[in-house]
């Protein structure tokens, strides 16, 4: 049987990772369901950002309630969905977390991101499809950006400590395959909404390098691109860290 290096040793490659999803086999279809998962994502908290502010003229992306909203119904419905396939983490900062405590191979997280990364961008250019010019001049596609005062080192604390809270839920309700992929979606997924309900005045709500970036590199809007890849992923990291080493007695096996 193959076998790949989890936590330095070899291993099996149907080890379960998260939502029961075998670690190791099919990574292609993984990589597929990670893109598809992340494209559907960003597409619905780009699509209704953009809305709320070509609505409302001068708007923060955060939109009120309607990007929590969305956010949450997406990720849920995303995770119910290809969670089996991927383990469905469509977010970079949760595939390198994982990695960094030995549940996820470094060796497939390069894949992992660039199909992350690749469903960003290409739902930024879907975004730009659906809302036309306006979208990208006036709503930059829905691209995460600070409030006026808010400077990049508050948007890398911010997205570190939310993006922290989200991972932290992740692998408390996702790492053991007895609890109902439905249950653990939605748990998942109202964290989110959670998360960009208090981040989204302050930084719009990235929480996830793959969300930020894509529409921002289509709509060409780099404002701190670097907080917004930096914060989550070290958030996602000291997330995992806690649970692996200080939390023992709640880790499944």
């Amino acid at each position: 049987m193959p076998h790949t290096i989890i936590d330095g040793t070899a291993t099996p490659v149907h080890r379960l990772g998260l939502h029961g999803h075998r670690i190791g086999s099919a990574l292609g279809r993984a990589s597929a369901a990670e893109f598809a998962g992340t494209f559907v994502l960003v597409v619905a908290i780009a699509t209704t950002a953009v809305a709320a502010t070509l609505h409302t003229p001068g708007s923060t992306v955060l939109g009120g309630a309607t990007v929590p909203v969305a956010a949450t119904a997406a990720l849920t419905a995303m995770i119910v969905v290809l969670g089996g396939v991927s383990g469905g983490h469509f977010n970079p900062a949760v595939t390198v977390a994982l990695a960094v405590i030995g549940r996820f191979p470094w060796s497939h997280v390069a894949l992992y991101a660039a199909a992350q990364l690749a469903g960003g961008v290409a739902a930024g250019l879907a975004v730009w499809g659906f809302a036309g010019p306006p979208g990208r001049s006036a709503a930059a596609l829905g691209a995460t950006t600070p409030a006026p005062g808010v400077n990049g080192l508050r948007v890398l604390l911010i997205e570190a400590v939310v993006t922290f809270l989200l991972v932290l839920v992740i692998v408390a309700v996702a790492a053991d395959p007895s609890t109902p992929r439905s249950r653990a979606a939605l748990t998942i997924g109202v964290t989110l909404g959670l998360a960009i309900l208090l981040s989204g005045p302050l930084t719009g709500a990235g929480v996830n390098p793959a969300r930020a970036l894509g529409p921002m590199l289509v709509a060409g809007h780099l404002t701190d691109w670097w907080a917004y890849l930096l914060g989550p992923l070290a958030g996602g990291a000291a997330a995992t860290l806690l649970y692996d080493r200080l939390l023992p007695a709640t880790r499944h096996p």
